[in-house]
């Protein structure tokens, strides 16, 4: 049958014509700046995210247009592009009949270091000095620079002990590009020794026996988990290849700062360690997935990936380099490898694990970024490294991020059983004025122990009996001139912003119990009826964990609720 010239192919029920399909058209010229700013990249759907950046950087927003023309190069929906950018915090998907965001973004870290620090006074103060219509000030979580809180981040550029003055300073100056610390280069590390011990492996090493040496050593996973590393080998080995490392360089965890401290000093320590693992599973790529508030971590292995390149030590595109985009849910592990494959960083269920199917549902080997510089020195300086320290009958080292209301606050690489004590005698002892009160020793998902606490080596394993853990040994000191009221409350209204809302007891959750924790004498029958529910049936850790501030703080300091 003929077709009139005004009828449209597509028909609905009645017989009326469409002359477009359903949904947003494609703008011909969106399509042609998208195509000119993706380049002769290949267009993968594992690089969504990747291809975000690039259009948020070049015009500081993600407008609608432009998302559908990137659905089109991609061969997606323009759903699957509309649910990732509107998933994570740095991205600003802007609908057409919505106003784009101004030029300059002004983010303040409301974590509990910069609260302590007054972060909460800084953003009143910039919100009122600022016309919105020009500059947005926007509250973020922990920006990993605990050590000078407070801290703001304009554009790339991080502002450290940040007041109005030098907030504006940078302003005025118009360099909002991340300032890169000087940091030890390829030639310098091979100088001293570099990829020799990787060479040797390459050229004849027995990977068992370095498997053997790492349990000899009690490395264990430094991300906050535990797990013996050695044994991760061999999980991902039982499995046929292709197999692929992931690298988790998320510390999302508020009060955490070590792996950036190492990184933006010795990275090539860790970039050996990565390799290495990667010879010791056989793996085809190494991922690394870097937190998007490390702009200079992220320009520092750029630079190094490309000498390695150069040196040949590592093949072109053998070490894929991914940004994150503001999402604390993607330091877990399953979470991560959904957001390197492109998509919304949302929990697997577990089974099967990983290590069985993980990076485009092959095995896969997960560790974090401290853990790698460790299997680099245990691999080249043997096993007594960590074990041949002892203290309070635990072993090893520990990098506690030490910040809060000590005199002088950084990462400090102590004996594994060192307590709270120890840790506040390495960074100075107290701020000038304060008296020790209580300490968070594990970032906020270990919640908060009292001062009366003091002799408990903060390791693995030795906090558990109290209700907590070490983690990822964030240690953030509080003093008699803080609330551990409003310290839980902080830490609340973190994970309820930072919950992927994929399970309901996690998302309603941590909403409701920030809303409990607000009344001025707290419902403490109804919030354990709460935790209980988000402890038993939350999908992750960020649920199962979000209790322990509420819990402990009840314990601990019964007269504050």
């Amino acid at each position: 049958m003929a077709l009139d010239d005004n009828q449209g192919i597509w028909k609905s029920g009645k017989g009326k014509g469409r002359h477009t399909p359903k949904g947003r058209q494609l703008d011909d010229l969106a399509l042609a700046e998208v195509r000119d700013i993706l380049g002769n990249r290949p267009r993968r759907r594992d690089l969504l995210i990747e291809f975000l950046h690039l259009l948020q950087d070049s015009h500081g927003h993600l407008s609608a247009p432009h998302l559908r023309a990137l659905a089109e190069e991609l061969r997606i929906s323009m759903a699957e592009v509309w649910e990732v950018a509107t998933f994570y915090a740095h991205f600003d998907p802007i609908r057409e009949d919505e106003t784009p965001p101004p030029d300059l973004t002004i983010r303040v870290c409301e974590s509990l270091s910069c609260e302590l620090a007054g972060s909460e006074a800084l953003i009143t103060a910039l919100e009122a000095g600022h016309d919105p219509a020009r500059i947005r000030v926007l509250r973020a979580p922990c920006m990993g620079r605990c050590d000078t809180a407070p801290v703001l981040e304009i554009g790339h550029r991080h502002v450290d002990h940040a007041t109005v003055e030098t907030a504006q300073a940078v302003i005025d100056a118009g360099d909002f590009h991340a300032v890169i610390p000087a940091h030890e280069t390829l030639a310098t590390y091979r100088n001293a020794g570099g990829y020799q011990t990787l060479q040797a492996l390459r050229d004849g090493g027995d990977v068992e026996q370095v498997q053997d040496r790492l349990l000899e050593a009690g490395l264990r996973g430094l991300g906050g988990a535990g797990f013996p590393s050695g044994r991760k080998w061999s999980f991902v080995r039982a499995n046929p290849g292709p197999r692929y490392l992931a690298v988790n360089g998320d510390e999302g965890e508020p009060g955490t700062f070590k792996d950036r401290h190492y990184l933006e000093r010795t990275p090539h320590l860790f970039l050996e360690g990565m390799l290495i693992a990667a010879w010791g599973v056989e793996a085809e790529t190494c991922f690394i997935y870097m937190r998007d508030e490390y702009p200079a971590v992220r320009q520092i292995l750029l630079q190094e990936i490309a000498a390695l390149e150069q040196a040949g030590i590592v093949s072109k595109g053998y070490i894929d380099l991914r940004r994150g985009a503001g999402a604390y849910i993607c330091g877990e592990e399953s979470a991560m490898i959904e957001s390197i494959e492109g998509k919304r960083g949302i929990p697997r269920h577990r089974p099967p694990f990983v290590a069985q199917v993980g990076i485009f549902n092959r095995p896969t080997l997960v560790h974090n970024v401290e853990t790698l510089h460790w299997v680099a020195r245990i691999c080249r300086e043997g096993p007594q490294i960590l074990n041949s320290v002892e203290k309070n009958g635990r072993k090893g080292l520990r990098s506690y991020s030490v910040s809060g209301r000590v005199a002088r606050p950084g990462v400090y690489l102590l004996p594994a059983g060192s307590t709270i004590t120890d840790v506040i005698a390495a960074a100075g002892g107290m701020a000038e004025g304060h008296a020790f009160k209580a300490y968070q020793p594990g970032g906020p998902s270990s919640g908060l122990l009292p001062a009366s606490m003091h002799d408990i080596p903060l390791d693995f394993d030795t906090l558990q009996p109290h209700g907590t853990f070490i983690g990822s040994a964030a240690v953030v000191v509080l003093s008699d001139h803080d609330s551990a009221r409003d310290a839980a409350l902080n830490m609340l209204r973190f994970f309820e912003a930072e919950s992927c809302g994929q399970c309901t007891p996690c998302r309603v959750g941590c909403e409701k119990a920030v809303k409990l924790m607000q009344a001025d004498r707290w419902d403490q029958p109804l919030l354990e009826e709460l935790c209980t529910t988000m402890t038993d049936a939350s999908i992750c850790g960020l649920g199962q964990a979000a209790p322990n501030p509420i819990r402990l703080t009840i314990k601990h300091f019964p007269q504050e609720v």
